[in-house]
């Protein structure tokens, strides 16, 4: 009977032991986790088999390769002449360029169009003179000025005679496209004819420039 009495007991820590193995094998099993991706978006998933969800993986994805930062400013180089006509208009004692239009060639950085206009007060046969104009045409332009300092010379006191710019300097007052915020130094010389000084005359005479300089870009 006793010998009944312990076998009993036996079996029943057994089985409770049994039990207790079992419940911490489920909790070991439960606590499984493993890690699931789908594109950028990540998941971790806890069960006793943890599976990924519909289109998820456990393959971490390979990380896209970074694109290096391009830098956007830089210097322009312009050694360019441009060639086209110049139109003037005389009074008793100033003339006027009303139109300048020209065409450039060589190291124009883009800036291939010339338009522009200017006035001078002809005292000396070297004289002071403002002018404005564009650069270039499309997208990419850039708005310009003749600086202080800026001279144009005749070759004679009286026409006919042959008007040069000397001294050039222009500021650059605002640009377009790849040339909007640009700044740099440059200089626009050049010479044409002229045929007749007598007031109220509109010579419209063959014109070269020359636009030497560096532009630097945002």
């Amino acid at each position: 009977m006793e010998l009944m009495k312990l076998l009993t007991k036996i079996a029943t820590v057994l089985a409770i032991a049994g039990l207790v193995l079992g419940n911490i094998a489920g909790a070991n099993a439960a606590n499984k986790t493993i890690t699931c991706y789908k594109g950028t978006t990540v998941k971790k998933v806890t069960a006793a088999k943890p599976k990924c969800p519909t289109g998820f993986s456990t393959t971490k994805p390979k990380a896209a390769a970074s694109t290096p930062a391009t830098s956007k400013g830089g210097t322009v180089k312009i050694n360019a002449t441009y060639k086209g006509t110049v139109t003037m208009l005389w009074g008793d004692a100033d003339v006027n360029v009303t139109n300048v239009t020209a065409t450039g060639t060589g190291e124009t950085g883009g800036l291939d169009k010339l338009t522009g206009m200017g006035s001078a007060v002809p005292a000396e046969q070297c004289t002071p003179f403002d002018g404005e104009g564009t650069l270039g045409s499309g997208a990419d332009t850039l708005k310009v000025k003749y600086a202080d300092g800026s001279m144009a010379c005749s070759a004679d006191a009286d026409a006919p005679t042959t008007v040069t710019i000397k001294k050039g300097p222009i500021t650059i007052v605002s640009g377009t496209g790849k040339y909007a915020g640009a700044t740099g130094s440059l200089t626009l010389t050049g010479s044409w004819a002229i045929a007749s000084a007598s007031k109220g005359s509109k010579p419209a005479t063959p014109v070269t420039l020359t636009l030497t300089g560096t532009i630097t870009t945002k």
